[in-house]
């Protein structure tokens, strides 16, 4: 294969992906949905979460099975899965009863929450395989950001639709187009041939490659390393904050400017932020290093918390609706690429999937903690007060976070598969000074 055709092919994934994500970003529409299920059906906060908090919970469960298949299997075949398992939620949903969330629960929650994991995890590792590492921010961050996309054009079609056919066919209609859409698009997701060098990068020798080779980490071998526990807790940190804003955002809008009806907007103006974030952190992180970024995201999503319980006009919570979004989605970005950084990209679906299980325990807490404070309170302050407290826990993080290094071993020990570590809280230039 040339290297222009190579390329191409590679180019192809990526918009593939990308294209996947769009569909499968529904999950960030939940905030509207939700408005109209409190309204319309009478729902409390609480009960309108469950479908939303379930749906992040199995979306971060089923990424490390999904991960380790597309490892095994190939993209392509998971990803269908998923994309079908996607809209067959949707259209279950749409069965629920106004005086019952069961049927949200199973549709959305489980079988759409699945199916998202399933194609999730299985668009951004081929993409990142056909390109260098030095493009590998940008990448990542290109396919994952038609997830925070989505919602630019999901939100204000879903309000349409919820206007003039109500909440059950809306459910109906989302779930056929879905199917459609993510499994045709699914069947564009390869990975590249084996033994293929990425288009910019100098072919080797085959003793050279293997002396330079940087070893590839197991899951069991990378959740030894102080690494993953690190790069979980900041994930779940900052997550927390994303989705508690993501899923209640129309009706934070709803309770701090009483008679606006600015929802579906700005969770439009969120997702735009989200997808770019997503953009912008990866190309960033290429050039400034990945946990300086972090810290720079984290930072600033701590600012942004304290400062929403104050956006009492438009645009003070168009801006807030903008800057949450934009430090979120570059979360998306930042942790697969560190993943892949820290850990090699040979079994990338597997432990990010791993890493990612972090995203999940943020969503189902960040909305469901958002939920009962404002059912209690009557207010999203203290949630934002407690969202702005995990930020800022998750920035002093950064500074003890480091990759891990390994050294060559004799042979027995590389076949027995067990890599010999330095100290992994020390860098590269810190052991060679040593």
């Amino acid at each position: 294969m040339s290297s222009s055709q190579s390329a191409g092919k590679g180019w192809l994934v990526t918009l593939s992906g990308t294209g996947i994500n769009l569909a499968l970003g529904v999950l960030y529409a939940w905030s509207v949905i939700a408005k109209s299920l409190t309204n319309d059906w009478g729902w409390s906060a609480t009960m309108a979460s469950k479908p939303y908090a379930v749906a992040c919970g199995v979306f971060a469960v089923m990424m490390v099975f999904a991960g380790r298949a597309q490892d095994k299997y190939g993209p392509k075949i998971v990803a269908s899965l998923g994309g079908a398992l996607t809209g067959i939620g949707m259209i279950i949903s749409s069965f629920a009863s106004q005086g019952d969330n069961t049927l949200m629960i199973i549709g959305f929650g489980i079988l759409a929450g699945t199916g998202i994991g399933l194609g999730y995890a299985s668009a951004t590792p081929p993409a990142v395989k056909w390109f260098p590492p030095a493009k590998k921010g940008l990448i990542t961050g290109i396919v994952v950001s038609g997830f925070g996309l989505a919602s630019v054009y999901i939100s204000p079609l879903t309000n349409n639709l919820l206007a003039n056919v109500g909440i059950s066919k809306t459910f109906m209609i989302l779930g056929i187009a879905f199917f459609i859409v993510s499994v045709l698009l699914s069947q564009f997701l390869v990975n590249p041939p084996a033994g293929f060098v990425p288009k910019g990068m100098p072919v080797q020798s085959k003793a050279a490659a293997s002396a330079n080779k940087k070893h590839d980490f197991e899951w069991h071998e990378m959740m030894k390393t102080p690494q993953f526990y690190l790069l979980w807790l900041m994930y779940a940190f900052a997550s927390f904050a994303g989705l508690m804003i993501i899923g209640h955002m129309a009706k934070i809008a709803g309770k701090q400017l009483p008679g606006t009806e600015l929802g579906f907007i700005l969770v439009a103006i969120l997702a735009i932020g989200n997808a770019g974030g997503r953009i912008i952190a990866g190309v960033v992180s290429d050039k400034l290093g990945r946990t300086r970024t972090m810290l720079l995201v984290f930072t600033l999503q701590a600012i942004v918390m304290v400062l929403l319980a104050k956006a009492t006009t438009v645009p003070l919570l168009i801006a807030g609706a903008l800057f949450v979004g934009f430090n979120y989605g570059s979360n998306l970005s930042l942790f697969p690429s560190t993943t892949a950084d820290y850990f090699g990209t040979k079994n990338l679906g597997v432990n990010y999937g791993l890493v990612f299980t972090a995203w999940g325990v943020g969503g189902v807490f960040g909305s469901m903690v958002a939920g009962k404070i404002v059912d209690a309170t009557g207010s999203y302050n203290t949630a934002f007060l407690v969202a702005a407290v995990l930020c800022v826990a998750a920035a002093a993080t950064t500074f003890i976070t480091k990759a891990p290094k390994t050294i060559t071993v004799d042979k027995p020990f590389r076949t027995a598969g067990i890599p010999q570590m330095v100290n992994p809280l020390i860098d590269e230039k810190e052991t060679k000074n040593k």
